[in-house]
């Protein structure tokens, strides 16, 4: 055991380095939908609890398409940083940025014209849909602006810069609080908006961090070497091409896992507004560790790419194994927190009694699936690095809509094991996708043949 740590010690202390500030990032834009969950429950009732799980259900798809896309450029950065090609980083950026751009538009336009459409004919509350509407547009607003910060985090986190990402998505979460709740209560004045006010402040938010991770960019002299052929004139296809191969992937793995919970939360929608609240108190503390994980995902995904763009094989395994150990433990400590807290944890979202009642038992479930969801999301990041996107979004696909939503829909549904039955399903689907994702892991990481650079004292 010794041996091994020692073996691994370098790769924990450089992936740590890198992941906690993205942790921090990620969980910062989960906090922004579970700052919106908290001011409703508490503020507005269960109404408009119910109203934002149905939103949210709906509005994951969309986003998580623009965030994949965005994500593509992320390992070529890191493959392109590794080869010191500095040039082609800033070429992938603008060729990033438009495409980033455009796909903003196209998901507005397509939840406008489409989800505002549909939301009515989902057999769920007519008081939840009438809520609904006017907070779905306004979170599909703000997928623009998200996406353009997202362009930019993406590029400087695949050359390694975490940090300033983490505090803007820190001062951005304060900033969507404190305009929540004076827009939800209708403090200083505001006319109480209800919950199209922490739709308002999420809009807000979003624009404001966008233009500040935009201007770090430009203006840090980190980057300067790499902007040098920054300019609308170099957008091209054959590079939008390349971004799109990872990006289109990426984002439909996301979709896969996302909308089979989406897909949950609309099926525990039919069984009753208290389990579809209760759904997203549950989802929303599990959105909080996956997004943790998924910040040890991206380290793992620009450490794979840089060791892959240097042709080190054996030095991008100890790595990728270092992140599954790093992963593991964090997921198991979430894990106990979830069982020792479960009783305590559902009134930061609402003081509904009958809504935590129910919670209290999904948290139960919700701890049962810690493990898998973090090596998931590794296993996911680690491949991604390495341009392996295909097989993995394949393995996404089977693991949440052949085995996991299908099995949610049997127990909860046709043997009326409710919420629960649901919840078992999903656990399953995440168990099935960490499994074969780290098969192949293991078979591509023994088996890709090219020339090796040795390992230094550096790496």
């Amino acid at each position: 055991m010794l041996t091994n740590l020692a073996k691994y010690k370098p790769f924990y202390r450089e992936s740590l380095k890198l992941a906690f500030p993205v942790v921090l990032s990620n969980v910062g834009h989960t906090l922004v939908q579970t700052s919106d969950t908290i001011i409703v429950g508490h503020f507005a009732g269960t109404s408009s609890l119910a109203a934002v799980a149905l939103v949210n259900s709906l509005f994951m798809v969309p986003l998580v398409v623009g965030m994949g896309i965005s994500y593509g450029l992320t390992p070529l950065v890191a493959q392109n940083n590794g080869r010191n090609n500095k040039r082609e980083c800033g070429l992938l950026l603008s060729n990033s940025l438009f495409l980033n751009m455009l796909s903003g538009i196209l998901l507005f336009a397509l939840i406008y014209f489409g989800t505002m459409l549909l939301i009515g004919h989902l057999d769920q509350s007519p008081a939840v849909v009438t809520e609904a509407k006017p907070y779905l547009l306004l979170l599909s607003l703000s997928l623009i602006p998200l996406l353009i910060f997202n362009t930019f985090k993406q590029f400087a986190e695949g050359l390694g810069f975490t940090r300033q990402a983490m505090m803007i998505s820190i001062w951005g979460n304060v900033i969507n609080i404190c305009l929540g709740i004076t827009f939800v209560k209708g403090l200083f004045g505001v006319h109480p908006m209800g919950i199209k006010g922490v739709g308002y402040s999420t809009l807000i938010d979003r624009c404001v961090m966008a233009i500040v991770m935009a201007f770090y960019v430009f203006r840090s002299k980190n980057f300067k070497d790499y902007l040098k052929d920054f300019a609308i004139k170099n957008i091209d296809r054959l590079r939008g091409l390349q971004i799109m191969k990872i990006g289109a992937p990426v984002a439909l793995q996301y979709v896969f896992e996302v909308s089979a919970f989406g897909g949950a939360a609309i099926l525990v929608g039919t069984i009753g507004l208290v389990q579809q609240a209760a759904h997203q108190v549950s989802i929303s503390l599990a959105s909080m560790t996956y997004m943790a994980a998924s910040g040890i995902s991206a380290a793992a995904a620009i450490k794979s790419g840089n060791y892959f763009g240097a042709k080190k094989p054996k030095a991008l395994r100890l790595s990728a194994i270092a992140n599954y150990h790093i992963v593991l433990v964090f997921m198991s400590l979430t894990a106990l927190m979830f069982m020792a807290c479960r009783e305590f944890l559902p009134w930061i979202y609402t003081s509904d009694k009958a809504v935590i009642s129910i919670a209290v038992q999904i948290l139960i479930i919700v701890a049962l699936f810690q493990l898998f969801d973090g090596a998931q999301v590794v296993g996911l990041g680690v491949l991604r690095g390495m341009g392996d996107v295909n097989i993995p979004t394949l393995i996404t696909f089977l693991a949440y809509w052949v085995l996991g939503l299908p099995v949610g829909y049997l127990l909860g549904i046709k043997l009326h094991l409710g919420i629960s039955g649901v919840w078992y399903g999903l656990t399953l689907g995440l168990a099935t996708a960490s499994v074969l994702l780290f098969i192949r892991f293991n078979i591509i990481s023994k088996t890709r043949n090219y020339t090796e650079v040795p390992i230094t004292a550096q790496d």
